[in-house]
C-alpha cells in the first residue's frame, strides 16, 4: 500500500516537473490526500521541507511566491521578502491552538493576503466556487427532488415540474408586477417568474439580492419557469442550541475608534476596571472572572484619511500612535482572557475582504502577547472545546456590507434599517454568505474559493460596524452586534445613525444567555 502511494506521488511530482530530495518524499508519504494535492496545485519549481513547514502554518500562503524570495535570498542576498515570509510564519507558530489553563481556543478560519496578480480567471473561479458550495447545501432539500441543470430545462418541450439551483444575475419587474429573476449555473441561464398571486412567495422574492445562490421549484414553460417555491440554503433547525459544560462567559466589543476626539476614553477605562474585577456589583465583578474569551469586531482605531474632513475630527493624527494607544489599553485586560481581534474599514488593512490580519508593524507589542489572537476579517474560531465538548465556532465579521443591505432590502429598511443588526444577520445566515451582492462589499478572488461563504454552520455570529448593541437568536445562533466606544460624529448626524456607545454583551456558555452592560 505504501510502494502504490509513493508510485503516485512519484508520477504527480513527474507530472508538475517537481524537483524532491528523498527525504521530502518520505515526508509527503505521511500527508494526507488533499493536502497533498493543494500543495501539488502550487506554482514551484522545488519543494523542500520549509516549503511544507510554512504551507502547514498556513494554507494562504503563496508558495510560488515564497520560492522566488527564497531564490532571492540565496543567489542575490536580497532578504527583505524572504524574511518577511519567515516574519508571518512567526506570527502564527503556535497561534492555531492554544490555550490558557484549560480554555482552549482554536482558528479555523484565517486569511492573510496573497502577492499575485489577479486574472479574468481568478475571478470565474470565486463565483463558481460560491456556486459549487451553496449548491451543496441546497441540493439536500427534499423541495428540489426534480433537481436539473438550467439547460435540460432550456432544452424541454414539455411542460413538467422541475427544479435547479442558480446564482441571481438579473432581477427586474414586469409591466404587471411579476418578478423575474434571471438563473444562471455552469450550464445556462434561464428566467424564472414570480406571480403576485403567492403573497408569501412574492415577499420572499422581493428581498432576493444579485448574485446569491437559491433553489426554485416550478413548472416548466417556454425556457421559462414559473416558480411554486423559492429555496434559499440557511442554516438547518436545531432543536436545543449547543451549551458549555461549565460556567464561563465570552465578551463581544468592536468599533473602538481610537484617535477620533469622539473617543469614549472614560468610559473604556471604566470596562478595563471591571473586566479585571475592579467595577461593578458582587455579582457583575464575579461575570468578570469567569469571562474569559473576548472578542474585539474591527475598526480598533479611526485611521487616517478615511474620508474627507477626517482630519478635523481626529485627536490623535498619526496611525502608530492611534494603535499604540489602543495596544496600551489592551494590555490592561487580565493575561487569563484570550482576545481575538480582527480588522474593520477603519484599520491599517486593505478594504478587499478578506482584509487581512492587522500587521506587527503597527500593533507590534499586541503581537507578544500570548493571550492575543490578531486574525483576519472574516475568520472563525472554536472557543472552549474540550475531550468531551465540540466546543463553540464563532464567526467574527465588521459588517463593511451591512451598509449596503440596509439600503437595497425593503424587508430591513422598513423595519429599522441600522437598527436592527439582528435582521441583516439573520438576512445574511439566510444566504450562507456575508456579502452576496458584487456592490455591497469590494472582495479580493485570490484564494482559489469564496471565503466569504458561510459553510461552516456558527453558534455565534459576532459582527460590529453599525455603531448598535445588539444580541438576539436565530435557529440555534446567537448574532451579537458589539456596540462602539465613540460618540455620534457628523457624518452618523448626517445619516440619521443613533449609535448606541459602550454597551458590552456577554454571554454566558453554560446557558447561552446573554446580558447588555453599560458603561456610559
Amino acid at each position: 500500500m505504501l510502494d502504490d502511494k509513493r508510485k503516485k506521488i512519484l508520477k504527480s511530482l513527474m507530472e508538475k516537473k517537481l524537483l524532491v530530495s528523498p527525504e521530502v518524499i518520505d515526508e509527503l508519504l505521511e500527508l494526507e490526500e488533499d493536502f497533498l494535492n493543494e500543495i501539488l496545485k502550487q506554482n514551484l519549481t522545488v519543494l523542500e521541507h520549509d516549503t511544507i513547514e510554512l504551507f502547514r502554518k498556513n494554507k494562504n500562503f503563496n508558495l510560488g511566491e515564497f520560492e522566488r524570495a527564497k531564490t532571492l535570498k540565496q543567489k542575490f542576498g536580497k532578504e527583505e521578502i524572504y524574511n518577511k515570509f519567515l516574519e508571518y510564519k512567526d506570527e502564527i507558530k503556535n497561534k492555531n491552538n492554544f490555550e490558557i489553563q484549560g480554555y482552549k481556543i482554536k482558528v479555523l478560519k484565517n486569511y492573510y493576503e496573497k502577492a499575485s496578480k489577479k486574472t479574468v480567471k481568478d475571478f470565474v473561479n470565486y463565483y463558481v466556487s460560491r456556486l459549487k458550495k451553496i449548491s451543496s447545501m441546497l441540493e439536500k432539500r427534499q423541495e428540489l427532488n426534480n433537481l436539473t441543470t438550467i439547460r435540460k430545462v432550456r432544452e424541454k418541450r414539455d411542460r413538467s415540474e422541475v427544479s435547479v439551483i442558480g446564482l441571481v444575475n438579473d432581477k427586474r419587474i414586469s409591466k404587471n408586477g411579476k418578478i423575474i429573476l434571471t438563473l444562471e449555473d455552469q450550464t445556462g441561464e434561464i428566467n424564472v417568474l414570480i406571480s403576485e398571486s403567492n403573497k408569501e412567495l412574492y415577499e420572499k422574492a422581493k428581498d432576493v439580492v444579485l448574485d446569491e445562490v437559491i433553489g426554485v421549484n416550478g413548472i416548466s414553460g417556454n425556457k421559462i419557469i414559473f416558480v411554486k417555491e423559492l429555496l434559499q440554503p440557511d442554516i438547518p433547525i436545531v432543536s436545543e442550541p449547543l451549551k458549555a459544560p461549565d460556567e464561563v462567559y465570552a465578551v463581544f466589543l468592536s468599533d473602538f475608534h481610537v484617535g477620533s476626539k469622539n473617543f469614549l476614553s472614560a468610559e473604556v477605562e471604566k470596562f478595563i476596571k471591571w473586566i479585571n474585577s475592579e467595577l461593578g456589583s458582587d455579582e457583575n465583578r464575579r461575570i468578570a472572572k469567569l469571562s474569559k474569551y473576548i472578542f474585539i469586531i474591527g475598526d480598533l482605531v479611526d485611521g487616517v484619511g478615511i474620508y474627507p474632513g477626517q482630519s478635523e475630527e481626529l485627536e490623535i493624527r498619526d496611525i502608530y500612535k492611534q494603535y499604540s494607544k489602543f495596544s496600551n489599553l489592551i494590555s490592561k485586560i487580565p493575561k487569563d482572557k484570550h482576545i481575538v481581534i480582527i480588522p474593520g474599514n477603519h484599520d491599517a488593512v486593505r478594504l478587499l475582504e478578506p482584509q487581512p490580519p492587522i500587521s506587527k508593524e503597527f500593533i507590534p507589542s499586541l503581537y507578544e502577547m500570548p493571550n492575543v489572537f490578531l486574525l483576519s476579517n472574516p475568520a472563525i474560531v472554536n472557543i472552549h472545546s474540550s475531550q468531551d465538548f465540540q466546543g463553540f465556532n464563532v464567526l467574527l465579521y465588521h459588517g463593511f456590507s451591512f451598509d449596503y443591505y440596509v439600503a437595497k432590502v425593503d424587508s430591513i429598511r422598513n423595519k429599522g434599517g441600522y437598527d436592527r443588526a439582528d435582521l441583516i444577520m439573520k438576512f445574511l445566515l439566510q444566504r450562507r454568505h456575508l456579502a452576496p451582492t458584487y456592490s455591497s462589499s469590494l472582495f479580493s478572488p485570490e484564494y482559489g474559493e469564496d471565503p466569504l461563504v458561510i459553510d461552516k454552520v456558527p453558534q455565534f455570529v459576532a459582527t460590529g460596524h453599525i455603531h448598535k448593541c445588539s444580541v438576539s437568536n436565530y435557529r440555534a445562533t446567537t448574532l451579537i452586534s458589539g456596540s462602539c466606544w465613540q460618540s455620534k460624529t457628523s457624518f452618523q448626524e448626517k445619516m440619521g445613525h443613533h449609535p448606541e456607545p459602550a454597551r458590552v454583551p456577554i454571554v454566558n456558555l453554560k446557558t447561552r444567555k446573554f446580558k447588555i452592560l453599560k458603561f456610559t
